[in-house]
């Protein structure tokens, strides 16, 4: 199991997270990416990895556990 935040204010909407991993990212209605599942199973963890090093403002945090 793994948490995932995005950081709202660092968010620009480039949309990398939701290509990299779009069973856990989506966007809002302005086009910014959210959260979909915030503690996330197994499945989704290098997906998630991959959203975070993707991220280029950095606005992902990932708390693996």
């Amino acid at each position: 199991m793994f948490r995932v935040a995005i950081d709202s204010s660092r968010c620009e909407g480039h949309a990398k997270c939701v290509m990299d991993s779009p069973e856990v990212f989506d966007f809002d209605d302005q086009g910014f990416g959210v959260v979909k599942i915030e503690v996330g199973a197994e499945e989704h963890r290098e997906s998630v990895r991959r959203a975070v090093a993707g991220c280029p403002e950095f606005a992902i945090s990932l708390e693996e556990q």
